[in-house]
Protein backbone atom coordinates (compact mmCIF):
# COMPACT_ATOMS: atom_id res chain seq x y z
CA UNK A 1 0.00 0.00 0.00
CA UNK A 2 1.47 3.37 -0.98
CA UNK A 3 1.33 5.97 1.79
CA UNK A 4 -0.41 9.31 1.25
CA UNK A 5 1.96 12.10 2.32
CA UNK A 6 -0.06 14.78 4.12
CA UNK A 7 0.71 18.36 5.17
CA UNK A 8 -1.42 19.74 8.00
CA UNK A 9 -1.79 23.55 8.30
CA UNK A 10 -3.70 24.75 11.39
CA UNK A 11 -2.77 27.59 13.75
CA UNK A 12 -4.35 26.11 16.91
CA UNK A 13 -1.77 23.62 18.17
CA UNK A 14 -4.23 21.44 20.11
CA UNK A 15 -6.49 21.05 17.08
CA UNK A 16 -3.51 20.44 14.79
CA UNK A 17 -2.02 17.78 17.06
CA UNK A 18 -5.39 16.05 17.51
CA UNK A 19 -5.94 15.96 13.74
CA UNK A 20 -2.41 14.67 13.17
CA UNK A 21 -2.91 11.92 15.76
CA UNK A 22 -6.29 10.86 14.35
CA UNK A 23 -5.19 10.90 10.71
CA UNK A 24 -1.95 9.15 11.67
CA UNK A 25 -4.04 6.16 12.80
CA UNK A 26 -5.15 5.59 9.20
CA UNK A 27 -3.10 2.79 7.62
CA UNK A 28 -2.47 4.66 4.36
CA UNK A 29 -1.94 8.24 5.59
CA UNK A 30 1.29 9.72 6.95
CA UNK A 31 1.35 13.28 8.33
CA UNK A 32 4.82 14.30 7.10
CA UNK A 33 4.67 18.02 8.02
CA UNK A 34 2.72 20.46 10.19
CA UNK A 35 2.65 24.27 10.03
CA UNK A 36 0.81 26.92 12.03
CA UNK A 37 0.96 29.72 9.42
CA UNK A 38 -0.54 30.04 5.97
CA UNK A 39 2.56 31.68 4.51
CA UNK A 40 4.65 28.58 5.33
CA UNK A 41 2.44 26.13 3.42
CA UNK A 42 4.03 26.32 -0.03
CA UNK A 43 7.68 26.02 1.05
CA UNK A 44 6.94 23.11 3.42
CA UNK A 45 4.77 21.31 0.84
CA UNK A 46 7.60 21.59 -1.66
CA UNK A 47 10.25 20.49 0.86
CA UNK A 48 8.35 17.37 1.95
CA UNK A 49 6.92 16.34 -1.42
CA UNK A 50 3.37 16.10 -0.10
CA UNK A 51 0.42 14.56 -1.95
CA UNK A 52 -2.34 16.36 -0.04
CA UNK A 53 -2.44 19.61 1.97
CA UNK A 54 -5.12 19.91 4.66
CA UNK A 55 -5.57 23.64 5.29
CA UNK A 56 -7.50 25.65 7.87
CA UNK A 57 -8.95 28.94 6.57
CA UNK A 58 -8.16 31.29 9.46
CA UNK A 59 -4.35 31.36 9.87
CA UNK A 60 -1.77 34.07 10.51
CA UNK A 61 0.45 35.17 7.63
CA UNK A 62 -1.97 34.05 4.92
CA UNK A 63 -5.45 32.52 4.84
CA UNK A 64 -5.99 28.93 3.80
CA UNK A 65 -7.77 30.22 0.69
CA UNK A 66 -4.74 32.32 -0.34
CA UNK A 67 -2.44 29.38 0.41
CA UNK A 68 -4.66 27.17 -1.78
CA UNK A 69 -4.21 29.56 -4.71
CA UNK A 70 -0.42 29.57 -4.17
CA UNK A 71 -0.27 25.77 -4.10
CA UNK A 72 -2.46 25.51 -7.19
CA UNK A 73 -0.09 27.79 -9.14
CA UNK A 74 3.23 26.34 -7.91
CA UNK A 75 2.42 22.67 -7.21
CA UNK A 76 -0.66 21.77 -9.28
CA UNK A 77 -0.35 18.05 -8.48
CA UNK A 78 -0.84 18.63 -4.74
CA UNK A 79 -4.47 18.13 -3.75
CA UNK A 80 -5.99 20.63 -1.31
CA UNK A 81 -8.58 19.89 1.38
CA UNK A 82 -9.85 23.03 3.13
CA UNK A 83 -11.34 22.61 6.61
CA UNK A 84 -12.98 25.35 8.63
CA UNK A 85 -14.78 26.00 11.88
CA UNK A 86 -16.90 28.56 10.06
CA UNK A 87 -19.47 26.95 7.80
CA UNK A 88 -19.89 30.05 5.64
CA UNK A 89 -21.11 29.61 2.07
CA UNK A 90 -18.90 32.46 0.82
CA UNK A 91 -15.82 30.64 2.11
CA UNK A 92 -16.82 27.54 0.16
CA UNK A 93 -17.22 29.52 -3.05
CA UNK A 94 -13.90 31.34 -2.60
CA UNK A 95 -12.04 28.13 -1.70
CA UNK A 96 -13.34 26.39 -4.83
CA UNK A 97 -12.45 29.41 -6.99
CA UNK A 98 -8.92 29.25 -5.53
CA UNK A 99 -8.66 25.61 -6.61
CA UNK A 100 -9.51 23.56 -3.49
CA UNK A 101 -10.41 19.92 -4.14
CA UNK A 102 -12.46 19.49 -0.96
CA UNK A 103 -14.19 21.70 1.61
CA UNK A 104 -15.29 20.33 4.99
CA UNK A 105 -16.24 21.71 8.38
CA UNK A 106 -13.98 20.77 11.30
CA UNK A 107 -16.61 18.91 13.26
CA UNK A 108 -16.66 16.21 10.57
CA UNK A 109 -15.46 12.86 11.98
CA UNK A 110 -11.80 11.94 11.35
CA UNK A 111 -12.90 8.99 9.21
CA UNK A 112 -14.75 11.43 6.91
CA UNK A 113 -11.62 13.61 6.62
CA UNK A 114 -9.50 10.57 5.81
CA UNK A 115 -12.02 9.47 3.19
CA UNK A 116 -11.96 12.99 1.66
CA UNK A 117 -8.15 12.78 1.43
CA UNK A 118 -8.42 9.46 -0.46
CA UNK A 119 -11.17 10.75 -2.73
CA UNK A 120 -9.33 13.91 -3.82
CA UNK A 121 -6.27 11.80 -4.67
CA UNK A 122 -8.55 9.69 -6.86
CA UNK A 123 -9.61 12.86 -8.68
CA UNK A 124 -12.94 13.47 -6.92
CA UNK A 125 -14.25 16.67 -5.37
CA UNK A 126 -15.64 16.52 -1.85
CA UNK A 127 -17.90 19.25 -0.47
CA UNK A 128 -19.84 19.35 2.79
CA UNK A 129 -23.43 18.86 1.51
CA UNK A 130 -25.04 21.33 3.93
CA UNK A 131 -22.62 24.06 2.89
CA UNK A 132 -23.08 23.31 -0.80
CA UNK A 133 -26.85 23.80 -0.43
CA UNK A 134 -26.35 27.03 1.54
CA UNK A 135 -23.89 28.38 -1.05
CA UNK A 136 -26.40 27.79 -3.83
CA UNK A 137 -29.16 29.46 -1.81
CA UNK A 138 -26.96 32.46 -0.96
CA UNK A 139 -25.85 33.17 -4.50
CA UNK A 140 -22.58 34.75 -5.56
CA UNK A 141 -20.68 37.42 -3.66
CA UNK A 142 -22.12 40.74 -4.92
CA UNK A 143 -19.08 42.78 -3.85
CA UNK A 144 -16.29 43.75 -6.24
CA UNK A 145 -12.67 43.18 -5.15
CA UNK A 146 -12.29 46.91 -4.46
CA UNK A 147 -15.49 47.07 -2.36
CA UNK A 148 -14.28 44.09 -0.33
CA UNK A 149 -10.89 45.73 0.18
CA UNK A 150 -12.47 49.00 1.36
CA UNK A 151 -14.88 47.16 3.70
CA UNK A 152 -12.04 45.06 5.12
CA UNK A 153 -10.03 48.22 5.82
CA UNK A 154 -13.11 49.85 7.40
CA UNK A 155 -13.65 46.85 9.70
CA UNK A 156 -11.37 48.19 12.46
CA UNK A 157 -13.26 51.49 12.62
CA UNK A 158 -10.94 53.47 10.32
CA UNK A 159 -12.25 56.81 9.05
CA UNK A 160 -12.73 57.50 5.34
CA UNK A 161 -9.54 59.57 5.38
CA UNK A 162 -7.56 56.70 6.96
CA UNK A 163 -8.97 54.20 4.46
CA UNK A 164 -8.15 56.56 1.58
CA UNK A 165 -4.54 56.88 2.78
CA UNK A 166 -4.13 53.13 3.35
CA UNK A 167 -5.48 52.22 -0.11
CA UNK A 168 -4.15 55.24 -2.05
CA UNK A 169 -7.64 56.37 -3.02
CA UNK A 170 -9.47 59.69 -2.72
CA UNK A 171 -11.94 60.11 0.14
CA UNK A 172 -14.76 60.54 -2.40
CA UNK A 173 -13.88 57.19 -4.00
CA UNK A 174 -13.83 55.51 -0.58
CA UNK A 175 -17.26 56.98 0.19
CA UNK A 176 -18.61 55.65 -3.13
CA UNK A 177 -17.24 52.13 -2.55
CA UNK A 178 -18.63 52.06 0.99
CA UNK A 179 -22.07 53.28 -0.04
CA UNK A 180 -22.20 50.71 -2.89
CA UNK A 181 -21.21 47.91 -0.49
CA UNK A 182 -23.79 49.02 2.11
CA UNK A 183 -26.48 49.16 -0.59
CA UNK A 184 -25.61 45.73 -2.06
CA UNK A 185 -25.66 44.10 1.38
CA UNK A 186 -28.92 45.84 2.36
CA UNK A 187 -27.15 47.15 5.46
CA UNK A 188 -27.90 50.32 7.44
CA UNK A 189 -24.29 51.39 7.87
CA UNK A 190 -20.71 50.28 7.31
CA UNK A 191 -20.48 48.33 10.59
CA UNK A 192 -23.53 46.26 9.62
CA UNK A 193 -22.13 45.80 6.09
CA UNK A 194 -18.88 44.43 7.55
CA UNK A 195 -20.84 42.07 9.83
CA UNK A 196 -23.07 40.77 7.00
CA UNK A 197 -20.12 40.28 4.63
CA UNK A 198 -18.18 38.41 7.33
CA UNK A 199 -21.10 36.14 8.18
CA UNK A 200 -21.46 35.20 4.52
CA UNK A 201 -17.71 34.61 4.17
CA UNK A 202 -17.44 37.36 1.55
CA UNK A 203 -14.70 39.43 3.20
Amino acid sequence: MSMIRLLLAEDQSMVREALAALLGLEPDIEVVAQVARGDEVLAVAREHGVDVALLDIEMPGMTGIEATARLRDALPDVKVVVVTTFGRPGYLRRAMEAGADAFLVKDAPASQLAEAVRKVLAGERVIDPGLAAAALADGANPLTDREREVLRTAADGSTNAEIATALHLSQGTVRNYLSMAIQKLAARNRAEAVRVAREKGWL
